[in-house]
């Protein structure tokens, strides 16, 4: 099998690739993986091998037609994590967002068609549907995105959508809750108030801290992509939620104690623009039909996370202090 996954030197597309690489995913032990990624600000190549026999690393863009008619022929199979993923810079600079999130899922799949690629797997998120007071979100759910960013991925799914019931692509839609783990920019709320805490640096906690999610370990979040793959049914969508819900004040309060700080780091900021108050996915589906269990318990997956982040600093202080003047980059708010 030849599979291209768009989006893998990021920190969940990483995550598969180096698992799938590494023999985790049975039936894969032979299959040669294609990264394409345009190596932004959170693409990071050495999140994956240096050198692999069956891995093949491209640097582009999906935006781009023209390469992605050179890379695609000869792969059996897509999975199109690429996007542009920060809640906070999409309030400042959503174009970028429907460029890529939107046109360039489009470009992807007319070029999937065009290539006769017989498999397409669509990695998206639980912010499409919005904010939930109580209950949970099944897949029928209406999608009511509240941000710029999750607003593109609510319109990259209905294309994805669209594709599979106008041309018959052979493609399903994954929507996953928040993830954490190793590898993960520290522009997220898990990396960045780890990260600055590790420095003695305050932690910027939004509002009044009561905002709910439900958090997966990436590794977790990627076995149930490779179920999709291999045995998801087509035109279907399959929530991934970790069953955790927390509160980012109970994160930042463990994250404190994890790290040996103390609770006069946590700063109070402005809450951000349309911040959803909770979100909360019904995984019935994936779990009854594919079989899939989180297997990560979240105090032990925080724990190995901050573990990972003390035991690693060569690989994310260069994005904290891109300038080595030894001033600790510090973004306005946490995300999610």
């Amino acid at each position: 099998m030849r599979l291209l996954v768009t989006g893998g030197a990021g920190f969940i597309g990483s995550h598969f690739v180096r698992t799938l690489l590494d023999g985790g995913y049975a039936g894969h032990e032979h299959t040669d993986v294609t990264v394409l990624d345009k190596l932004t600000y959170a693409g990071n190549r050495d999140s994956l091998p240096a050198h692999h026999p069956r891995l093949h690393f491209v640097v582009g863009d999906i935006c781009d037609r023209a390469l992605l008619d050179d890379v695609l022929p000869g792969h059996d199979a897509v999975v199109h994590f690429a996007a542009e993923s920060h809640v906070d810079r999409s309030l400042d600079s959503a174009a970028e967002f429907v460029r890529t999130n939107v046109g360039g899922t489009q470009t992807l799949l007319d070029a999937c068609l065009a290539a006769g690629v017989e498999r397409f797997v669509h990695v998206s998120t639980d912010e499409v549907y919005g904010s939930i007071e109580e209950g949970s979100w099944t897949e029928e759910w209406p999608l009511l995105p509240n941000s710029p960013y999750a607003a593109s991925k609510a319109s990259s799914d209905l294309m994805a959508r669209a594709y599979w019931r106008t041309h018959g692509l052979d493609l399903s839609i994954t929507r996953c809750s928040n993830n954490y783990g190793p590898y993960q920019h520290p522009e997220k709320l898990i990396p960045l108030f780890t990260t600055n805490l590790l420095e003695g640096v305050p932690v910027p906690l939004y509002g009044d801290g009561s905002n709910i999610r439900e958090w997966l370990h990436v590794d977790d979040h990627c076995r149930a992509i490779e179920l999709v793959l291999s045995r998801g049914r087509a035109g279907e969508i399959y929530n991934v939620g970790g069953g955790d819900e927390r509160t980012n004040a109970h994160i930042t309060e463990r994250l404190i104690d994890l790290c040996g700080a103390g609770r006069s780091l946590i700063r109070r900021v402005a809450d951000r623009k349309g911040h959803d108050r909770r979100y909360s996915l019904d995984e019935t589906k994936i779990r009854e039909e594919l079989g899939y269990a989180p297997r990560i318990p979240f105090d032990r997956g925080l724990a190995d996370t901050v573990d990972w982040y003390r035991a690693n600093p060569s690989w994310w202080k260069p994005m904290k202090h891109p300038s080595d003047d030894g001033g600790a980059q510090r973004w306005e708010g946490s995300t999610s």
